[in-house]
Parts: C-alpha cells; structure tokens; sequence
C-alpha cells in the first residue's frame, strides 16, 4: 500500500481538476480551465510544503483555517448586501423574501442577518446615506431593555 501525500491531496482539494461535460473534452475553454486548475495544485502543493518545511503550518490545519475565513468574509459580504437592499435601495427596499431566496436564508434569518454595525460599513464603502433607522443601536449605550 502506498502512502498519500497530503501536500498533493489537499491542493487537489483546494483546486480540484473540473471534468468535462460530454462532448466538451476538446473545447478551449474547458481545457484552459483544466491547465489552470493543475497550474494551480502545483502551485498550492509547493507552498503547502513550504510553509511545512518552514516550521510554520500544518497543511491540513492551514487549509482548514483559510477556508474558515474564507467563509467568514463570505457570510460578512452577505449581511452587508443584505443590509444594502433594505437600508440603501430607493424608493423601496428589496423584499425580504427576494433577499432570503438569494442568500439561501429564511425570511426571518434575513430579517436579523445584519446590524447598525453592518450598515455603516455599508455607508462608509459606498458614501451612501441609510434610510432612517427605527430601532436604537444596542451598542450606542442608549438602547433600554
């Protein structure tokens, strides 16, 4: 039994090869995209290995973290787009259950997704000025329970 080499098997997964649909095997693009994925593994298995060889991170653990805030900055993107349809869009705020369908959320998860500190990330990124809030920020110390 041969050992797998986790440098190879964790940029594989990282940039896996895509398979071509029936009949796209010889199509330029498909093949442009196959010579990167495998531009790419190689690439990511050198540095995996590197990082290792340095004393500095497990490949595995590594990747692990990368994709955790990866997913973290996904799920900030989101809330702050949420919050831009509802608090920035004129004359009327995206629906809540457009919204919801769009980031594969409840209406009520949508409805809770974002905060004041979301939105004026959202008014520092785009200049732009939020419709009038309804509900103090907890945050601002003036809120009452």
């Amino acid at each position: 039994m041969t050992r797998r080499d986790i440098f190879t098997d964790v940029a594989a997964i990282l940039y896996p090869i895509p398979q071509p649909d029936p009949g796209e095997e010889h199509d330029d693009g498909f093949l442009a995209a196959r010579d990167e994925a495998a531009e790419d593994q190689e690439r990511a298995t050198e540095d995996l290995r590197a990082a290792w060889d340095g004393g500095d991170q497990d490949p595995l653990i590594g990747a692990l973290a990368g994709a955790r805030r990866a997913k973290e900055e996904a799920e900030q993107r989101i809330r702050e787009l949420i919050a831009y349809g509802r608090e920035f869009v004129q004359p009327r705020p995206y629906t809540l259950g457009d919204l919801a369908a769009a980031a594969g959320m409840s209406i009520s998860g949508t409805r809770t997704a974002y905060s004041h500190r979301d939105v004026a990330q959202v008014a520092d990124a785009t200049g732009a000025k939020p419709r009038e809030w309804r509900a103090p920020d907890p945050e601002d110390g003036r809120a009452t329970a």
